[in-house]
């Protein structure tokens, strides 16, 4: 007598659910976010529409955790260190100007940033599992610099912070200007001598 397996239903929701992340970013690099739409997403996934509201309550949620997951397999952040911190902040803003510039990223997180503006409790979960995580990281290897020297010890790591990202963000978000290899140097550059002693 021969047994009938039964369906793994949680590989099965696992590959919808990985299905649905990569329609999503797909669809928003093909039409753009305002035209993008849970039909779409559902029927590029092959999947129903009850499918997503399951798991996600609106549309920004979907595009939020389709990025999310592009880093769910990293083991923690962390940022370069080679004891030269203007140096690996150069490597780390390089590197963020050029995944920034890439469509495949690029149309998602814009997409994202549109959600955020009305979306309180979105905005909580960007916070927690985005953002937080990243600024981590950030601050840790400021203050590996920091007990190294390279920065005075009553430095505001986050002001150092704000003032390195804030314009960077700024131009990639109102596209005021390219994310040029010049200009990321320049900015960790002048922002580094505002803090050094």
């Amino acid at each position: 007598m021969t047994q009938r397996r039964t369906p793994d239903s949680a590989r099965r929701s696992l590959r919808s659910r990985d299905a649905i992340l990569a329609a999503t970013r797909e669809l928003i690099a093909e039409l753009g976010y305002a035209k993008l739409t849970i039909e779409a997403i559902a029927a590029r996934a092959g999947v129903g529409k009850q499918t997503i509201y399951r798991w996600w309550p609106s549309k920004g949620a979907v595009v939020f955790d389709s990025l999310l997951a592009l880093s769910e397999d990293e083991q923690g952040i962390e940022l370069p260190d080679t004891g030269d911190l203007e140096a690996d902040l150069k490597l780390v803003l390089r590197a963020t100007a050029e995944e920034f510039s890439d469509p495949a990223f690029e149309a998602p997180i814009r997409a994202l940033n549109i959600e955020l503006i009305g979306d309180p409790e979105l905005t909580a979960q960007y916070r927690e599992k985005m953002e937080a995580p990243v600024r981590a990281a950030k601050l840790r290897r400021l203050r590996s610099a920091q007990d190294a020297g390279q920065l005075p010890a009553d430095t505001d790591l986050d002001l150092l912070l704000d003032m390195l990202y804030s314009p960077f963000t700024q131009r990639w978000l109102t596209r005021s200007g390219p994310l040029t290899t010049d200009y990321v140097d320049s900015l960790v550059e002048r922002t580094l001598r505002a803090f050094r002693p």
